[in-house]
């Protein structure tokens, strides 16, 4: 086997009121944890790629000759070691790398099944991941055993089995260490929750920044986007995948304009918050829980005042 090589390239180019706060993400992850064992399915895309999904999480997971790259661990030890297995099962390749995008618990417990393989996130997954295992007054080896074994500020580079892996921070989107993984020689690229497929975005941690990431996105020379939220048509219609992150990138839009718009006519955040209702989305999945969140910080993102 050849020896695998990565490198580091570096510097390349909440006075909001929130529904659900990162510790009580991560303290609702770790009640489901101690639920049992934990079940979901792996599915082909391409080959060579693959997704993780159980109910509306999705676990990318990339296939080479020198071993496998998987992008989320998602929110228990139980599922991430039943990944493992359906890995080892179907692949029958190692793990060599886990990749984290999203700090938020749903996304991030299943690390501690991760301690043979390196562990890789954005400098600001692992301050605001750490941040939130103390707010929950995890354990000091709970913590090391969940951390990153590398961060990385702009992009970081893995070649691994012939495959050149991109990883890349496109900025602030639903967290500002969002992560997201392009292999180009494939035309595919995994996003994690900067995608959520057919479900209303998710803003505790968000920022307006986010549809500016898309946007980049979206320019990457890539025919297929796969999500982090589902439920996803993806692996039976793969190329579908850029019309849905159309369509997830205009939601973003339309409430950006409409708050803006209120901001115009001199709206306070409360008044916003009553007016930009966009009914067109309330059928969604996450809009009754979410709408308030999505406006207020959006509201504090034109105003300059969101962190």
């Amino acid at each position: 086997m050849r020896k695998s090589i990565w490198a580091i390239a570096l510097l390349l180019p909440l006075s909001m009121l929130a529904l659900l706060s990162g510790a009580a993400q991560l303290r609702t992850a770790s009640a489901q944890a101690a639920e049992g064992p934990q079940t979901g399915k792996l599915e082909q895309i391409i080959p060579g790629h693959y997704m993780y999904s159980s109910g509306a999480r999705i676990s990318g997971v990339i296939a080479t000759s020198e071993g496998v790259v998987v992008l989320d661990a998602l929110s228990s030890e139980a599922m991430a070691k039943h990944e493992r297995q359906l890995i080892a099962n179907t692949i029958q390749q190692p793990v060599r790398y886990l990749i984290s995008s999203t700090f938020h618990g749903n996304y991030s417990l299943g690390n501690v099944a991760y301690q043979d393989v390196i562990r890789i996130g954005h400098e600001n997954y692992k301050a605001d991941l750490l941040d939130m295992m103390k707010e929950d007054k995890m354990p000091a080896a709970q913590q090391a055993a969940m951390l990153p074994h590398q961060t990385f500020r702009d992009r970081m580079t893995l070649y691994l089995g012939g495959k050149e892996i991109q990883i890349l921070h496109i900025g602030r989107a639903h967290t500002r260490g969002d992560a997201i993984v392009f292999v180009p020689q494939d035309r595919i690229v995994y996003l994690s929750e900067v995608f959520f497929d057919g479900r209303f975005p998710f803003m505790n941690s968000g920022y307006i920044d986010w549809i500016h990431a898309l946007d980049i996105a979206l320019n990457l020379d890539a025919d297929i986007f796969v999500p982090g939220q589902g439920p996803s048509s993806l692996a039976s219609n793969p190329r579908a995948s850029r019309q849905a992150l159309i369509r997830a990138r205009q939601v973003l839009v339309d409430f950006r304009d409409g708050v803006a718009e209120e901001i115009a006519r001199g709206a306070t955040e409360d008044q916003a918050v009553s007016r930009v209702q966009l009914p067109q989305y309330q059928g969604m999945v996450g809009y009754q829980q979410q709408r308030e969140v999505l406006v207020r910080r959006t509201y504090q993102g034109l105003k300059g005042t969101l962190p």
